[in-house]
């Protein structure tokens, strides 16, 4: 019998939520023996799809042009009739159109993944954003994504999957860090080791509220409640050096020079967490998951987020477990809010800090471990498909035929 033939469809492979989960359900297609293909423009990420048995066919899908996602249409139909193709995977709305029409033509199933919140700015943009509703089965990543999909989108309950994100339980583990990547990296940032650091790990634009971290760390510094910790923003402008600019000016009109660096892009997350004595999610806008405070978790690492979209799903809140909490949920847009709790972290003996770490990769291992995620993507595939790979994954054929894994 041949192999399942699974097709992902996203724009590029850089970085990001679904270029990273793309590559993790490439991954568990090839351990549960199917083929995976991904369909992309390219990116940092691709040499990954192919190391982990994927194979990635270039393809201009991160077009917006009407008349390029028509003839992309028509690109992907020929390559799923010629690769034969059992499913089509669709993260992002341009490449859903495109994937969509071709799934139709070749009358084979239709998946998409919401990976964020769409915004509606009118008729032709709702209809624009409306291709991630049709999918055969929806995936929301969060209890909100899902809400949103059925209130905005009208997709009916029995379409929705909710499965929410996971991380890796083998990398994200503070056991499997040493010593000497901690020390190098405190070094690099000129922190020295005995400060906490407060993290902010996000990509440098107003809406993850990296201007309310400054006022609040401004607020703890008059009074004395900063000594002894730096905040670190981990996270590269990109287009936004603007905005990096005014952060300075910020800093610097606070006399916060020694308090607050910005370290750029940190490509070791694990370890700048694990280094951390407190994690800051204060977005803005509704989050539609929350990566980094399921990552900072999983390090042994509190975090203090914002109580909008799916970023309260990530935690188990003061107010909602005493007894339980890994996390602590502020307000957005309040900088006195956000001082109080990173206030209250600091000040957290070694012993009760670490107590809630515990907590946290407990909590991260129950409920957003990798494994999970991918087990529960495959079996979206096989209620389509009527396909096992799902218990293939969990027992994958190379095993079972005695050879190495």
């Amino acid at each position: 019998m041949a192999p399942v033939t699974i097709l992902q469809v996203v724009p590029r492979l850089d970085t990001g939520g679904s270029e990273l989960a793309t590559l993790e359900i490439a991954e568990a297609l090839t351990r549960a023996g199917a083929k995976a293909l991904v369909v992309t423009e390219g990116g940092r990420m691709a040499k990954a799809i192919v190391q982990g048995g994927g194979e990635v066919i270039e393809m201009p899908v991160a077009s917006k042009s009407p008349l390029t996602m028509w003839k992309n249409a028509g690109r992907l139909a020929r390559l799923i009739r010629e690769r034969d193709v059992d499913l089509i995977h669709a993260r992002s709305r341009a490449p859903a159109w495109s994937a969509l029409i071709a799934a139709r033509r070749t009358r084979i199933p239709f998946v998409t993944t919401y990976h964020g919140a769409y915004g509606e700015l009118g008729p032709i943009k709702a209809f624009y954003n409306s291709v991630m509703g049709r999918g055969d089965l929806v995936i929301a990543n969060s209890r909100y994504t899902a809400h949103l999909m059925e209130s905005q989108r009208g997709v009916s309950q029995d379409r929705i999957r909710t499965i929410f994100r996971g991380v890796e339980g083998a990398v994200f583990d503070p056991i499997s860090v040493p010593p000497g990547p901690v020390a190098k990296l405190r070094e690099r940032w000129n922190v020295s080791p005995d400060s906490k650091i407060v993290m902010q790990a996000a990509r440098l634009t107003g809406l993850k509220g990296q201007r309310d971290t400054i006022e609040a760390a401004a607020l703890l510094y008059r009074e004395g409640a900063l000594d002894g910790a730096v905040v670190i923003f981990a996270g590269d402008a990109h287009d936004k050096d603007a905005y990096r600019e005014e952060l300075l000016g910020r800093i610097k009109s606070h006399g916060l020079e020694d308090k607050i660096k910005l370290v750029g892009h940190c490509a070791d997350m694990p370890v700048a967490f694990l280094t951390s004595h407190v994690a800051l999610v204060p977005s803005l806008v509704a989050e539609t998951f929350g990566r980094t405070s399921i990552e900072a978790q999983a390090m042994g690492c509190p975090v203090i987020v914002s109580s909008l979209g799916a970023l309260p799903e990530t935690i188990v809140s003061a107010e909602e477990s005493p007894e339980r909490f890994t996390g602590w949920l502020v307000p957005p847009a309040n900088p006195t809010a956000l001082a109080d709790r990173i206030r209250i972290a600091l000040a957290l003996s070694a012993e009760d800090r670490s107590e809630i770490g515990m907590r946290a990769r407990a909590h991260v291992a129950a409920s957003f471990a990798l494994s999970q995620m991918q087990q529960k993507t495959l079996a979206v595939y096989d209620e389509l498909l009527g396909t096992d790979l799902t218990s293939k994954f969990l027992n994958p054929p190379s095993l079972l035929a005695g050879s190495p894994p």
